[in-house]
């Protein structure tokens, strides 16, 4: 699906956003504008990772939403292409919010690289809006390590900190190559990007710099809560272990005595006592209770 829109007050700036575009949708903008052949073959197969593609007539732009969907962005002078596979996910792009800061910044100068820079600036937000849910996220699995904690729970806890470590890493693999492409369009290596665009990108890659540092930090957390949670593992199964040694310990001792009056042997005075039998049972009785306080006094019961 092809959406066209100009800006300005002669139409001067053309944005073309191709919505999971058929081949003939893409052919006929390749056409139309002279997009080079190499990028927009990949732009078919859609990339790994942001960068930026220098050419004599246009700049080839990849950048990728909160939700991980890949935005592939041709700027040229007076217009802009976007191609985008879009899927429903959430924490996606909204176009709407790039027009709106456009509208707001271009005032009576509208440019195709101001237009690029305000899609640009709506996903760094949007990054920022999914570290500050990972936060909360990363915050309620630590909570949820060192509440009391079942099979089932510790089970939900590992599949939560793998989603969140995943997400993490692949956040970090587009945020920062995405600093690199902001870093080169603010040292003006990219045609076309002056005035209030390249004040913008500036501005843009010191907030990619803060979103880096931010994933990195989060990265960090979500190591410590790893740490914690093997280490609340550990000390459960020292618990278990400590349990079962004590209960173990109990009933070997009444296992020893039932043992030793169970040998058969023919000269074993105690068994033609008239009390041998309850002594037996009340030594059985008195030896656990024994132990049984003594393990209760360390807390190992």
């Amino acid at each position: 699906m092809i959406h066209e829109r100009r800006y300005g007050d002669q139409g001067q700036v053309l944005w073309i956003d191709l919505v999971d575009p058929i081949s003939a949708e893409l052919d006929e903008v390749a056409a139309q504008f002279g997009l080079n052949p190499n990028t927009f073959d990949e732009a078919h197969r859609q990339s790994a990772r942001p960068m930026l593609r220098r050419y004599p007539d246009h700049a080839y732009v990849v950048a990728f939403s909160a939700a991980l969907t890949e935005i592939d962005m041709y700027l040229g002078p007076g217009w802009l292409v976007t191609i985008r596979h879009h899927d429903g996910r959430a924490n996606d792009w909204d176009p709407d919010e790039t027009v709106e800061r456009f509208d707001r910044r271009a005032g009576d100068d509208p440019t195709a690289a101001l237009l690029l820079m305000s899609l640009i600036d709506v996903l760094i937000d949007d990054y920022f809006d999914r570290t500050d849910e990972i936060e909360d996220e990363v915050e309620s699995v630590e909570e949820q390590i060192f509440a009391s904690a079942t099979a089932r729970t510790e089970r939900e806890v590992q599949a939560r900190l793998f989603a969140l470590r995943r997400e993490l890493l692949h956040l970090r693999r587009v945020v920062m190559p995405l600093r690199e492409v902001l870093g080169a369009i603010s040292r003006q290596e990219v045609a076309g990007i002056t005035g209030e665009s390249l004040v913008l990108a500036r501005d843009l890659y010191d907030r990619m710099l803060r979103v880096v540092e931010v994933v990195d930090e989060q990265r960090e957390l979500l190591g410590n809560a790893v740490d914690a949670h093997l280490a609340v593992m550990s000390n459960q199964m020292n618990l278990v272990m400590k349990q079962l040694t004590a209960w173990g310990s109990i009933v070997f001792g009444a296992t020893l005595i039932a043992g030793i009056y169970g040998m058969n042997f023919e000269h074993m005075p105690e068994l033609s006592w008239t009390l041998g039998y309850p002594l037996a049972l009340a030594m059985m009785a008195a030896l656990s209770a024994v132990l049984y306080r003594v393990f209760r006094r360390r807390d190992w019961l």
